[in-house]
């Protein structure tokens, strides 16, 4: 079977966790991450209290991907975070993958010093290393792939995230990846469930898959939908299939005023 985008994107990410690993070995980014500021409960502000019309925006800084090439030219993640937390966004989420989304841990760092709402450091996370260099950073939350990792994987880097008071989001986009994660979901280690519309092997979406296996999602257990969503229509599609929060990036990254049409996707325009 010919390798996809997703196995070309995993193998480049080891190596270059190899090197990363060898100019800073674990031990150093450990203590990093055991010495760094509290993180902010990244599961309070996306599942919290809230209006019984409200759906929470997961707002994403992404400055490339492999599908849509470059996304933002004139690209400054502060000014970018801080536009998105007027807007009305209940957290951040930021690439930080170099290779195919031209993205930075160091943005984690500079964008946290601009804004008070929690950040999710998005990325193909393979290793425990991944996660004591994410808190390091200062991420509240880090993302974990269902289409990446195997259950065991999952279950013990979502407890070393949890030992470090950070969130997981632990994201599906089969019936099979669902069921499979499932059991690692909910508030007492701040799991959350992502579905995520976009197939990344083929990099292909489609907005069905939240109504799809939003069927298969136990009743009170929330989630977010992630990818395609690009329209207030899209946004009241997803929460009528159950979404309580929605991650978006593309078509917010691609307006000529993000504030604004971040507004607009709340369905709270000025």
């Amino acid at each position: 079977m010919a390798a996809t985008i997703l196995d070309t994107i995993i193998e480049n990410k080891r190596r270059e966790l190899a090197g990363t690993m060898s100019a800073r070995p674990l031990d150093q980014v450990r203590r990093d991450a055991l010495t760094a500021a509290p993180s902010r409960d990244f599961h309070r502000a996306v599942f919290g209290p809230a209006a019984a019309d409200d759906i929470r925006l997961i707002a994403e800084i992404k400055k490339a991907s492999p599908s849509a090439g470059m996304i933002r030219e004139d690209f400054d993640p502060v000014a970018i975070g801080r536009a998105y937390e007027t807007a009305g966004a209940s957290a951040l989420s930021i690439l930080t993958d170099r290779a195919y989304f031209r993205g930075d841990v160091a943005f984690i760092e500079a964008v946290k010093r601009s804004v008070s709402i929690p950040v999710l450091q998005k990325d193909f996370i393979v290793d425990p290393y991944q996660i004591f260099e994410s808190r390091a950073a200062g991420a509240d939350a880090v993302l974990l792939i269902a289409s990446v990792l195997s259950p065991p994987e999952i279950d013990a880097l979502s407890a070393i995230s949890h030992q470090l008071g950070m969130s997981t989001l632990i994201e599906v986009h089969n019936e099979a990846e669902l069921r499979a994660v499932l059991p690692f979901i909910g508030a007492a280690r701040r799991n959350l469930l992502g579905i995520n519309n976009r197939d990344l092997k083929i990099q292909k979406t489609d907005l069905d898959t939240t109504r799809r296996l939003a069927a298969l999602v136990p009743p009170g257990t929330p989630f977010v939908a992630e990818s395609g969503i690009a329209s207030r229509e899209d946004v009241l599609t997803v929460q009528q299939h159950g979404a309580a929060a929605m991650l978006v990036g593309e078509v917010l990254m691609r307006a000529r005023d993000i504030a604004h049409e971040t507004r607009v996707l709340l369905g709270r325009p000025a």
